[in-house]
């Protein structure tokens, strides 16, 4: 970023930009970077900075402290961190940064986008970073592999896509890692859902319910993966299966796993449906599967249907219905050939509830939805309602007001809690107990 005090001094944006980076390229030539990565971080910091100051002698620009400051920041983000976009993962209001080109970033605070002044010198500067994040997890992004999903090191999802694909210059999607793991009181807290909801979510994953998140992006699907996963009992072996690892389980005995890409050669992929049969091998008590999107549905619904109950996975869709057709769609794809019937039988047997989140106008995310699966009807899945947000209208700040109620719909699966010994208050189905937002 570019403070008035720059131009002040009658410094051209240009000239600063050229000045940082030439200076960038002194630096990168002046450091051992087998060196540099060893060094302590607070070290490197400090023989950066006198590093900086004394090339700075060097140069006939005049600046003063201050800038001075700036100037050393901004290249202490260029060799350590990512560049332009470090200021932007350091700012914990930040949720998700999108750099449409090099000199487009958006930000999203408290569910709202905001355009921020923040721009890469050039493509060739923006792609530089790209090529930063994505070689840090052992992948690659060229022309022949134009477009790739990574992870930084704090666990931030990160997709990047760029020419010939990305007609207006390189693209980076971040969505940034929560560093405070959420807790079900903070979705209590943030009215996501309501006591009663959280207690039942409790006994739902308890009792080793096969559970179905669904939502479209943004929306919340893995925040509540991740507390659901937090209800397993810390003596159960539980096994995750990721594109990109973003998951935080708070249990010890957990296996995580991670998709590979192919390499240069197009060969070496490993896919979430070779980790999903691999995981059969590998004696699950759960298996926790981040987004089905593929042929991995398919396998992941016969572990439902083979003993291994308590299995959670989140999948893109707006209501549950259409979570099913999805599901429907995905197995149908994967080359399992059954009648419809027979399909959606198959996909009753192996799915007990379905959870919908949603991202509403206001940029809040709530659980709009929870629904038991209860068998068959005819050639039709049948769902049942057991609690639901509905939206009355908006209030002056444009906040969306509504109300989370129970249905009155006493769902089958309370007898199998009462057959496990979990305690479930009757009440929490009263329909006449409403919370308005």
């Amino acid at each position: 970023m570019v403070t008035d005090s720059w131009h002040d001094i009658g410094i051209g944006v240009s000239d600063l930009e050229s000045l940082k980076g030439r200076l960038h390229r002194q630096v990168i030539e002046s450091l051992d970077l087998s060196v540099v990565a060893k060094l302590d971080q607070d070290l490197l910091k400090r023989e950066l900075s006198n590093l900086v100051e004394k090339l700075l002698e060097q140069e006939p620009v005049p600046l003063n402290m201050r800038e001075r400051e700036q100037l050393i920041t901004e290249i202490q983000y260029e060799v350590m961190g990512l560049g332009p976009l470090e200021p932007l993962l350091q700012d914990p209001t930040v949720n998700d940064i999108l750099v449409n080109r090099a000199d487009q970033v958006y930000v999203e605070r408290a569910g709202k986008l905001q355009l921020t002044d923040v721009k890469f010198r050039d493509e060739q500067h923006l792609r530089k970073i790209i090529e930063k994040i994505v070689s840090a997890v052992g992948r690659r992004i060229d022309e022949s592999q134009p477009m790739v999903d990574a992870r930084l090191a704090d666990g931030s999802r990160v997709n990047a896509i760029i020419p010939p694909l990305a007609l207006d210059g390189s693209s980076i999607s971040i969505r940034k890692f929560t560093r405070d793991k959420l807790q079900i009181e903070d979705l209590i807290a943030k009215r996501s859902l309501t006591p009663e909801i959280a207690e039942l979510l409790r006994g739902i994953v308890q009792a080793r319910l096969n559970v179905l998140i669904s939502g479209g992006t943004g929306c919340g699907k893995t925040t509540i993966l991740n507390i659901l996963s937090g209800f397993i009992p810390s003596d159960e072996r539980i096994i995750t299966i990721e594109d990109s690892a973003e998951l935080q389980l708070r249990q010890d005995h957990v296996v995580r796993l991670e998709t590979r890409p192919p390499n240069v050669e197009g060969r070496g992929e490993v896919t979430q449906r070779d980790l999903v049969k691999n995981t059969l091998r590998m004696r699950p008590d759960r298996i926790v599967l981040g987004e089905v999107r593929g042929g991995e549905c398919l396998d992941m619904l016969q572990a439902m249907n083979t003993g291994h109950d308590g299995s959670l996975t989140t999948i893109h869709a707006n209501t549950p219905r259409d979570a099913l057709t999805r599901v429907e769609t995905l197995v149908a794809m994967a080359g399992l050939n059954l009648a419809t019937k027979a399909l959606r039988h198959y996909i009753s047997s192996a799915i007990d509830v379905i959870i919908q989140m949603t991202r509403l106008s206001d940029g809040s995310r709530k659980l709009t939805s929870l629904q038991e699966i209860t068998g068959m009807e005819g050639e039709i899945i049948t769902l049942q309602e057991i609690f639901l947000f509905e939206q009355t209208g908006l209030d002056e700040n444009r906040k969306v007001r509504g109300q989370f109620r129970a249905t009155g719909v006493r769902p089958k699966f309370v007898e199998r809690f009462r057959a496990l010994g979990i305690d479930i208050n009757p009440d929490i189905f009263d329909p006449t107990k409403i919370y308005e937002v």
